[in-house]
């Protein structure tokens, strides 16, 4: 089989992560081309390649689709920008990586989605924490019913964010191009909540305020409880309020037979392995599915990028495809709703966006 054509667009904080998943994937993946309007950022996320000559550079990722006509694409751009761009690629018959959240509502979600099911190209949400040793290990033992019933579990995210990651770029904590602390910095571990609860949400009761971060749009904490159809629970709490530095993420996932919770700096830690049926060791357990990356972006875009070619080989839906994307989606946008009517709201939901909280605070 030949080697797919690979192309970025977006080379922002995150791109580093997708170009070395790239990279690691080379032995499938030829990265023929890179995109964003600032030259500098391009040269500054292939630095760490050492040829780059056969690597073309954009600045028009229509341009790039026409001439280099790659199969597939990360899009890593500003949020708001991922559906539009979504949509072009999709026509160009483009197989994609979509970096969270997929979009910004669920509208362009949903046209994402059936897009990409009509064109029959792949379509992968970028929620990469899923890959975890500590989160694979976890959902083994969800699909394997080891926790009995299941009662209730609980993401936690207590991050810090300061003035000068927003003066980075101007759109961050924008409602038109990104959303608050929920929507950025949380969506993965509640993207996780959600899928070991059995994903399908009865109800959400929400609070969000913007406590410190005045010189944003949206929220900079999140508070939630979420209803299960399954009859379990979550909790949710997300802040990039923490001082003076991130402190954790965390899941916990309680059933009448087992407990777990995963930490560290994006959930790769199991710190708690507790199962009546006895099966394993936990001590052992968490030893060998822990590791601890250098920052929060965690080891999952590797084995999300092998993934992702396996799907295009053999025409099948990626492991975390769009759909994965829109509930992650949906539960933030059902705690903005819940937050500024200041009732519980009822899911599924069906076009709401995040601006529609314009003003809120």
């Amino acid at each position: 089989m030949s080697k797919i054509k690979y192309a970025l667009i977006g080379c922002g904080r995150i791109a580093p992560n997708h170009i070395a998943a790239a990279v690691n994937n080379c032995e499938n993946l030829e990265i023929v081309a890179v995109c964003d309007p600032i030259p500098e950022n391009m040269e500054k996320v292939l630095s760490q390649i050492e040829d780059t000559s056969s690597i073309a550079r954009y600045t028009d990722y229509k341009v790039m689709l026409k001439e280099k006509q790659p199969e597939l694409c990360a899009i890593a751009t500003e949020s708001g920008y991922h559906a539009p761009i979504a949509m072009d690629c999709i026509e160009a018959g483009c197989n994609l990586i979509i970096e969270k959240p997929i979009a910004l509502s669920l509208k362009d979600a949903d046209a994402m989605i059936a897009a990409a099911e009509k064109k029959g190209t792949v379509l992968c949400a970028c929620h990469q924490n899923r890959f975890n040793k500590s989160v694979q290990k976890i959902r083994e033992a969800v699909e394997n019913d080891r926790f009995g019933k299941i009662l209730h579990g609980a993401a936690h995210i207590r991050w810090a964010r300061n003035k000068n990651y927003y003066d980075q770029a101007p759109w961050r904590g924008t409602w038109a191009q990104d959303g608050g602390a929920l929507m950025n910095q949380c969506i993965h571990n509640i993207d996780l909540l959600r899928w070991m609860m059995g994903n399908e949400v009865v109800e959400v009761c929400a609070y969000t305020d913007r406590l410190v971060h005045d010189y944003i749009e949206a929220e900079d904490l999140g508070i939630a409880v979420v209803k299960f159809a399954n009859g379990s629970y979550g909790i949710i709490e997300g802040t990039t309020n923490i001082y003076p530095e991130n402190l954790e993420e965390t899941l916990y996932i309680f059933g009448s037979e087992g407990t777990v919770k995963a930490g560290g700096k994006s959930v790769n830690l199991i710190e708690e392995w507790k199962f009546a049926d006895g099966k394993d060791d936990p001590e052992a357990v968490k030893e060998q599915y822990g590791d601890n990356p250098p920052n929060v972006y965690g080891f999952g875009h590797t084995p999300l990028y092998t993934d992702v070619l396996d799907a295009i080989k053999n025409k099948r839906a990626p492991y975390v495809d769009g759909h994965s994307g829109r509930r992650a989606l949906e539960m933030v946008l059902a705690i903005y709703k819940s937050a500024a009517e200041g009732r519980p709201v009822k899911l599924p939901l069906e076009d709401v966006s995040t601006l529609d909280f314009t003003g809120r605070f």
